[in-house]
């Protein structure tokens, strides 16, 4: 899709070409066949003009081209309610960029997800402590298998006793101290077992993990054959009884004011999508289970405009409270394990039966790690999950010059996923406006990295210059020296301080980053900026970020205390 030389390839272009391609594989539920008329009034801005992250996909630009159909739907559907006809929509790259690794952005108190001490900041929501040390995090990596050249990634990150009793190891070991001695004691328990054999103890146990496929190897099992020819998304019908629910529209220039989205959800991509959506001026309240574990940094930049409130929906008070939010809600974001709701009795099937029978329609958006058809539909999955699967971990191994996984630095996947979830609650919320009804949006972890694959990897040349800029040399010897079984953290600590040294201009920079007081921290927190601009509306955070439970489960909102500095 794109030029071969570094000098002449534009991200610019590539991210318009995206873009086109985006708007000819959707049937006109799951993108109405007016936003391809719009793709004349999408303005794509950069200074760079070249990717940052030393990856070999097109992440900002395929990232850019989702914003740019995420903002014309929003533009779309302003027109439903008086809305300014044809509204320019403007995509910032570098914008687009931080969106995409904005947790490692984020700062509560001065300090960063990886900077010493800043736990002491944060509402510890690790209820199983799997975060508390190196080797109870280290439960969910990436670890050599019995099977020569075969990889395979457990996932304890909220369950770490689960898993390492799983393999035979015990839950804590306070002896482990260095990287060196953890990977020798972990990975030493997985290579013990084939990739058949750690499939049967996952599934046996309820936990996520998979193998790490090559891309082709991915493409023909069963679940990779049934799920490339699918789009990146999908929107249907769940009822057609209920009449045409206009917007509320409360402030003219807030495009979902006065519309109501309930977020049930934990870590990443689907407190990306309510995000986004508060952006747009929806009410968000995001209800967590207080028994639940979450990672507590996560909450900084993924509640940003957001009250959140604890709730358990297997009690009967939890469930009364739970059912008289739902009598007023617009949109359900649903990231649990897949059926997990269903089983509470509050499925998207459900839920239109409960809209069809207070006369308004609901949107109701899944999001999950392995999508909705073939034979791993229902398993549960996080980010590295899916980049291992769908083989974009092999890719960033041998981008990396190795012939072995490594998975990519920051949850990128997340942050794109959570743009296609958003873009089916504003397909779904623009439909319930101009046909009525009830919507379901599905979108994945598996399809966001399958679309990387079908918009293709960059150029040999761009990869080369990446690889020039990052990595090569006495100043990329942190990023050279990653492996297989580096953690997350520090495959992206390690990119974070080389984009920093080498893109200081861009990397850090205040004209991205939103700065608020946090009356719930009780500390000024800084998050990246929306990314989206649409001529006409305000696209911005009405209130700073909190700590999951902080709020009361209500849909007054009330005087938060919080201020942008």
């Amino acid at each position: 899709m794109a030029t071969q030389h570094p000098e002449t390839y534009s991200s610019k272009g590539e991210a318009a070409r995206i873009f086109e391609y985006l708007l000819g594989i959707f049937d006109p539920i799951s993108l109405p066949s007016e936003v391809a008329s719009r793709q004349g009034k999408v303005d794509f801005t950069a200074a760079r003009d070249r990717p940052y992250f030393p990856i070999p996909f097109k992440e900002t630009e395929t990232a850019a081209a989702l914003k740019a159909v995420e903002g014309t739907m929003a533009a779309l559907l302003s027109e439903t309610s008086g809305g300014a006809k044809d509204a320019q929509v403007h995509v910032d790259l570098e914008k687009t960029t931080a969106f995409l690794f904005q947790a490692y952005l984020a700062r509560v108190g001065g300090r960063g997800k990886l900077d010493k001490n800043v736990r002491e900041f944060l509402k510890d929501t690790d209820l199983l402590q799997a975060q508390s040390n190196s080797y109870r995090r280290m439960s969910a990596n990436l670890y050599r298998t019995k099977e020569p050249g075969e990889y395979y990634h457990i996932h304890g990150s909220l369950e770490a006793s689960t898993t390492l009793r799983m393999i035979g190891l015990e839950s804590h070991r306070p002896d482990l101290e260095t990287h060196e001695q953890i990977v020798e004691v972990i990975e030493g328990a997985v290579e013990r077992y084939t990739v058949g054999e750690l499939e049967a103890m996952n599934k046996e146990h309820r936990q996520a993990g998979v193998k790490a496929f090559k891309h082709a190897d991915f493409l023909n099992t069963p679940h990779g054959k049934t799920n490339f020819s699918l789009p990146p998304w999908s929107v249907e019908n769940l009822e057609s009884t209920t009449p045409k629910t206009p917007l509320p529209r409360i402030r003219k220039d807030r495009l979902l004011s006065g519309v109501k989205v309930l977020e049930l959800c934990r870590i990443i991509a689907g407190p990306v999508i309510t995000r986004i959506l508060a952006e747009y001026g929806a009410d968000v309240l995001k209800l967590t289970s207080p028994h639940l574990s979450d990672v507590p940094f996560f909450q900084v930049d993924g509640n940003m405009g957001k009250h959140a409130a604890d709730l358990d929906l297997k009690t009967a008070q939890g469930r009364e409270r739970f059912e008289a939010l739902l009598a007023e809600v617009d949109v359900v974001v649903d990231g649990y394990r897949p059926g997990a709701l269903d089983k509470l009795g509050y499925g998207a099937r459900k839920l239109a039966e409960m809209a069809a029978s207070r006369g308004k329609g609901i949107v109701y958006v899944n999001e999950n790690c392995f999508g909705y058809e073939g034979e791993w539909a229902q398993r549960p999955g996080w980010q590295q999950i899916a980049d291992c699967v769908t083989g974009v971990a092999w890719e960033q191994g041998q981008f990396m010059g190795l012939d072995q996984p490594v998975v990519p630095p920051f949850p990128i996947s997340d942050y794109g996923t959570g743009c296609i979830g958003a873009i089916a609650a504003l397909v779904g919320l623009y439909h319930r406006a101009t046909r009525g009804g009830s919507w379901h949006g599905k979108a994945s972890l598996l399809h966001y990295d399958l679309l990387l694959f079908k918009v293709g990897l960059l150029p040999a040349a761009v990869q080369a210059a990446l690889r020039d800029t990052l990595l090569d040399g006495d100043e990329g010897k942190d990023l050279q020296a990653l492996r297989h079984a580096n953690s997350v953290d520090q495959i992206s600590g390690a990119t974070l301080q080389r984009m920093r040294a080498v893109f200081p201009e861009f990397v850090d920079h205040p004209r991205y980053l939103d700065r608020w007081y946090s009356a719930a921290y009780g500390k000024d927190v800084e998050a990246v900026k929306p990314v989206v601009e649409v001529d006409g509306l305000d696209v911005s955070f009405e209130r700073a970020s909190r700590p999951n439970g902080t709020d009361a489960p209500t849909w007054d909102f009330g005087v938060d205390g919080d201020y942008r500095k």
